[in-house]
Formats: C-alpha cells, sequence, structure tokens
C-alpha cells in the first residue's frame, strides 16, 4: 500500500489539514492537493509535491506536482480574500503551533511574536541596537527571549560557512544577511526548533527600505523588490538548511501578499512613515511604541556588518569586504 510522507505543513481555504485529511485527499489523485497552501513537500508513491513558495526545500521546483520526475500539476492556492489584518493573524496562526521567532524588536517581527506567542530569539553584538531594543520590546510584551551574542571568531567561522552556502557569496549584503541568519539558524538547530517565523517579505510589500522615501517610481521599484524575493528565499533556507531548520514566512502568504499588492504604493510609503499598512495593524495588537518604531536592518543592528569590516581589514582589506569574501570563496574552493 502506497505510503505517505509530509514534511512541514498543509492547509486548505485557512484549516490547517491533518494527516488523516491529506491521505483522504490524495485517495482522489494528486490534483485533489492542487488547491493546498502551506509549507510542504509531501511524497506518495512514485509523486511528489512541493509548496507554491518552496519554502520546504525539495528535488522538485516549487509549486509542483511531479509524477516520475514529469509534472503533472501545480500548487495553486486560492483562499477566500480577506483584509489585511485577517490576512496576517491567520499567516501567522497557522504556523504558530511550534517554532520560534527570528525578533529584533521591529514592526515586522515584533507583530509575529505577538499574535505566535512562541519563544524569541535575537542576534547582535554585546552592546547592539537590536539588542538593547529587543530586550526591551520583549519586556513591553512580555516575551520569552534569547539574546545569541556570537564573538568575532564565531563571526569568521559562520562567514566561511556561509560563503561555501548561499548562491551569490561574494556580494557583502548578501553575506552579511546570511551569516546574521546563520545564528538564528543555529540557535534553533540547538533547541530543536525546525520552524522560524521571521518577517522577511514585509520590507518589499509594505515599502520598508529607507530608499523608497526617495523613490521616483515607488510603484515600480516594489515591484521589481517583490519579484527579487525567490533569491532572497533561497539564500535564507540555503543557511537554515545547515542546522536541519526552516524559515517559515507568514508576509509571504499568498493572503498577506495579496492584500498588501493591493493598497497603493502611496499609501504605503506617506508622511515620511514607511510600512503605513503594516504599523495600522500592528498598533491593534503590540504596543504603539514598537509599531510606530524605525528600525536599521539586522545585519546593521545587529553589529554583524561592522564586525564583517572589522575581519575584512585585518586580512588586509581595508577597503574591500568583498575582496575578502572572494578570499574565502577561493580558500574554501581549494579545500
Amino acid at each position: 500500500m502506497p505510503t505517505m510522507n509530509l514534511k512541514g505543513w498543509m492547509e486548505r481555504d485557512g484549516v490547517r489539514l491533518i494527516p488523516t485529511d491529506v491521505e483522504r485527499m490524495l485517495g482522489e489523485g494528486p490534483e485533489a492537493i492542487a488547491r493546498c497552501g502551506g509549507e510542504f513537500l509531501l511524497a506518495h508513491d512514485d509523486w511528489i509535491a512541493r509548496d507554491a513558495l518552496g519554502i520546504m526545500p525539495g528535488p522538485v521546483p516549487p509549486g509542483t506536482i511531479c509524477c516520475n520526475g514529469r509534472e503533472v500539476g501545480r500548487i495553486a492556492p486560492d483562499p477566500p480574500s480577506c483584509t489585511l489584518e485577517e490576512a496576517i493573524v491567520t499567516a501567522v496562526n497557522l504556523r504558530s503551533d511550534e517554532g520560534a521567532v527570528a525578533f529584533s524588536g521591529g514592526v515586522d517581527s515584533a507583530l509575529i511574536a505577538g499574535l505566535a506567542h512562541l519563544p524569541c530569539v535575537t542576534v547582535g553584538l554585546r552592546g547592539s541596537h537590536d539588542t538593547a531594543w529587543a530586550a526591551k520590546s520583549a519586556r513591553m510584551m512580555r516575551l520569552d527571549l534569547d539574546i545569541v551574542t556570537p564573538k568575532e571568531d564565531e563571526i569568521a567561522e559562520a562567514l566561511a560557512r556561509v560563503v561555501r552556502t548561499i548562491p551569490d557569496p561574494t556580494n557583502p549584503l548578501e553575506a552579511s544577511i546570511a551569516t546574521t541568519l546563520y545564528f538564528v539558524a543555529r540557535w534553533a538547530g540547538e533547541y530543536g526548533c525546525t520552524r522560524i517565523l521571521a518577517g522577511q517579505g514585509a520590507d518589499e510589500l509594505f515599502g520598508g527600505y529607507a530608499r523608497y522615501l526617495a523613490s521616483p517610481d515607488l510603484a515600480a521599484e516594489l515591484e521589481r523588490d517583490f519579484a527579487d524575493l525567490g533569491r532572497q528565499r533561497m539564500r535564507d533556507q540555503a543557511v537554515a538548511a545547515l542546522f536541519g531548520t526552516y524559515f517559515s514566512m507568514p508576509y509571504l502568504d499568498l493572503r498577506v501578499a495579496r492584500a498588501a499588492r493591493a493598497i497603493p504604493a502611496e499609501e504605503k510609503v506617506r508622511g515620511g512613515v514607511r510600512k503605513h499598512p503594516l504599523r495600522m495593524v500592528a498598533e491593534r495588537h503590540i504596543p504603539a511604541e514598537m509599531a510606530r518604531a524605525e528600525k536599521k536592518a539586522m545585519q546593521y543592528g545587529s553589529g554583524i556588518w561592522r564586525a564583517i569590516q572589522q575581519l575584512a581589514r585585518r586580512n588586509g582589506y581595508k577597503k574591500s569586504v568583498q575582496g575578502y569574501l572572494k578570499e574565502i570563496s577561493r580558500a574554501e574552493h581549494d579545500n
């Protein structure tokens, strides 16, 4: 009798499916799961299916149903339309039965943490902005928070592993983001957390980057950045996989993405305030001080970028972090 192997979780129209639900659907044929959302890799007999965003790693392309290596269908969930607030609450609730939250105290992660009620982890050098703000935010929200404060030798080791893992290893921005996430994933692996809820996608969906304030065509820039999220997911999941974990992304849930993309660009960045719609939702669920606070990107607020710059200088690259990364890449390749 064919056996089912499900990694991750599945849902349909906002309702989590238990294994017997999935098995029943499979009895109707592979096409029965085409409308399922979630973050999953599902194998059954001689076919395999993977979630639409490709959150769960697997041997087939994201969003495909394959039989004997041939695509026979697509995973295309189509949940009912809802408000942005309803979408975010549903997306987080679906992911909150286990795991932890990558927390910096910014509105993106704070809203997730406030809804999920899961343990939280922050990464930052001792005395960094993120560790101080995250600790204050966690106290305000009564969150269970662990703070990871990596030392220089740990950052050097992490950077070496990241360089041989991510798709664009000599890009300083990519490497610094991935190195920060490395410590989140390492912590999760050590504590037995497979799923890490994270705020990726919020900046691109709601207009969070500082450069958006001066954008001559915000709508077009948001579309370009949204299209780039697939590449970013590959980077983040490659790092998480080093520790047997994965990043779960509520803001990239189809409901949230659909509701966010329906909001005009000028409503997302207005009056000098970025991510305005998200902050309005957040104020109804977390302290207003946190919902309104501006925050640096994690690689800067954590101090990881500064540490990488210092490592580059100590290794003879005073003005070129990229040169340092290329040297690491060559050394890793030779080994």
